[in-house]
């Protein structure tokens, strides 16, 4: 499926709002609602549109700090990414991990209450997972940019309307 001005303009104003209702995409866009609620089922289907979720502020949940942790397995065999990857799914503490190139195989975002609480992290779910040689931390201090959506896919001139545009 080929998108078009009108596909982006859909998926860029879902982005800044998923609760958009079809009557104001329609305004936006210049459509029916008939014909937005059909485009916008064709996205989903097609999967440019994989799901829908509420953000939630998890500093109101007292999750205010975010650690980035660097893992470095003692072996890249498929073993070890499978035995750690299907470990790491299961820790309670982790809203991220990617397996990566470069020295660390693994960086994993931990959201922790503080300093005091990120150790129990360590000590409970991270010290724990299978096959790891090295555990490097390093805290966020600030975030400055956090989107689910890099806005250069709607093209280079079109901007978010929004403050920090969708999470």
């Amino acid at each position: 499926m080929q998108l078009d001005n009108i596909d982006t303009t859909i998926l860029s104003e879902l982005t800044i709002n998923a609760r958009a209702s079809q009557v104001e995409l329609a305004e936006r866009v210049a459509l029916s609602s008939t014909a937005i609620a059909r485009r916008q089922k064709m996205l989903e289907e097609e999967g440019f549109i994989r799901g829908y979720q509420a953000v939630l502020d998890l500093a109101r949940f007292g999750l205010s700090t975010t650690v980035l942790v660097r893992v470095t397995l003692e072996s890249q065999n498929e073993n070890a990414l499978k035995s750690f990857e299907a470990a790491v799914i299961n820790c309670p503490s982790v809203v991220r991990c990617f397996l990566m190139s470069g020295s660390d195989d693994y960086i994993v975002i931990v959201m922790a209450r503080d300093i005091e609480d990120f150790e129990r992290i360590h000590r409970t779910e991270l010290s724990r997972l299978p096959r790891v040689a090295r555990i490097q931390s390093s805290f966020a201090m600030r975030e400055v940019v956090n989107r689910a959506v890099p806005p250069v896919i709607f093209g280079a001139t079109r901007r978010h309307r929004s403050g920090h545009g969708a999470r």
